[in-house]
């Protein structure tokens, strides 16, 4: 008999034991909304914050409505500039985590035919 879990359900418990999981979240999900995935983006931030702080306590740091966060972050939520950062600062406070980001040049590799 094969035990099968809500992938929601995994994601929130491996967020809550292993931090370095969700930081790798994250990570990917800040790489991705800079190199045009945002709804991608969006989604793992709703996961991370389910599994972290909640929307409730998300709403009271970010002064905006529970509804409004969680429209926001659903795949064609349209979040501001200003609202991503704030989401962005509470997360990073929460997770104690400082967010760098490094550009680096793309390689380009042409295979002579």
């Amino acid at each position: 008999m094969v035990l099968t879990r809500d992938f929601k359900e995994t994601i929130n418990a491996r967020v809550q034991r292993d931090s370095k999981f969700a930081i790798a979240l994250l990570d990917e999900a800040i790489s991705l909304f800079l190199n045009g995935e945002p709804e991608t983006a969006r989604l793992i931030l709703r996961d991370i914050v389910n599994a972290t702080i909640g929307f409730e306590k998300l709403a009271i740091e970010t002064s905006k409505p529970s509804k409004s966060l969680h429209r926001m972050l659903s795949a064609k939520g349209n979040p501001t500039m200003d609202n991503l950062t704030a989401i962005f600062n509470v997360l990073r406070k929460n997770m104690n985590v400082n967010i760098n980001v490094q550009t680096t040049e793309v390689k380009t590799i042409y295979v002579k035919s």
